[in-house]
C-alpha cells in the first residue's frame, strides 16, 4: 500500500479545490477529472487544469464517462457543484460509477484514500442518506474487493459553504483557482445560481473571494 499517495476526485469546483488542499496536507495526490458529458464547461475545465498547476500531482488523469450526456448529464453533481439542484439522492446516484473508477486507480496505483468534495451540509436527513453511501462504498472496498486500507473521504460533508470557504483559508487552497458559475466565460456572470452561492457563503464568512479583483481596482479598468 503506497500510504502516501492519495486520489483526488476534482470538478474544478470551490468544494473540490478545498478538499484537494486538505488531502495535499497528508499525501502525495493523483488528481482526477471526471468527463461526463458534452458541456462539462470550459471555466470548470479551466480552474481543475490551474489546479493541477498548484498541486503539482504525482500523476493526473481525465475521464470521458459520455454516457451521463445520455441520460441528461454534463456535471458530475456529487461533487457539490453548486449549478447542479438537486436532491441528495440524485447526486449519489451518480457518483456511483465515479466512485468505483475512482476506487479502481486507487487499487492500481495501491493508495491509501479517495477524497471527494461531496458536500450536503447538516441536515439530518440528507446527511445520513450521505454517511451512510460512504459507509458502504468503505465497507465495499474492505471486505468484497480486499482494499481493507483503502478509504473513501469526504472531509467537507457535513460543512456549510461558508465553513467551506473558512476551511479553505485554514489550509491555503488556491480558491482563485476554483469555477462556481454555470456560464462557459472568461469570467464568472455573477448572477447564475452558483455565483449568487459563492458569493453568500465568502461574504457569510467573513472573508473576501478571492476570484474577485476589489471594487476598487475593477473600476479603475473600466
Amino acid at each position: 500500500m503506497a500510504k502516501d499517495l492519495a486520489i483526488i476526485l476534482s470538478n474544478g469546483s470551490l468544494e473540490s479545490c478545498v478538499a484537494a488542499s486538505l488531502a495535499a496536507q497528508k499525501y502525495r495526490t493523483v488528481m482526477m477529472n471526471v468527463i461526463t458529458g458534452a458541456g462539462n464547461g470550459a471555466g470548470a475545465r479551466t480552474a481543475y487544469d490551474q489546479q493541477v498547476a498548484h498541486f503539482k500531482p504525482y500523476r493526473e488523469h481525465t475521464l470521458n464517462m459520455a454516457f451521463f450526456a445520455a441520460i441528461g448529464k454534463d456535471t458530475a453533481a456529487g461533487l457539490s457543484d453548486p449549478r447542479v439542484n438537486s436532491g441528495v439522492g440524485e447526486k449519489l446516484l451518480d457518483l456511483v460509477p465515479i466512485v468505483a473508477v475512482a476506487a479502481r486507480f486507487a487499487a492500481h496505483y495501491q493508495a491509501a484514500a479517495v477524497y471527494l468534495g461531496l458536500r450536503v451540509g447538516p441536515g439530518m436527513d440528507e446527511l445520513a442518506q450521505a454517511s451512510e453511501f460512504v459507509s458502504i462504498w468503505n465497507e465495499m472496498l474492505q471486505m468484497p474487493c480486499r482494499q481493507g486500507e483503502l478509504e473513501i473521504l469526504t472531509p467537507l460533508l457535513e460543512l456549510e459553504e461558508w465553513q467551506v470557504v473558512e476551511v479553505g483559508f485554514q489550509v491555503s487552497a488556491p480558491m482563485e483557482k476554483s469555477w462556481s458559475c454555470s456560464e462557459d466565460s472568461a469570467e464568472p456572470c455573477g448572477t447564475c445560481r452558483g455565483c449568487r452561492q459563492r458569493e453568500a457563503a465568502f461574504v457569510q464568512a467573513g472573508r473576501p473571494d478571492p476570484r474577485t479583483p476589489p471594487a476598487d481596482s475593477r473600476s479603475r479598468g473600466r
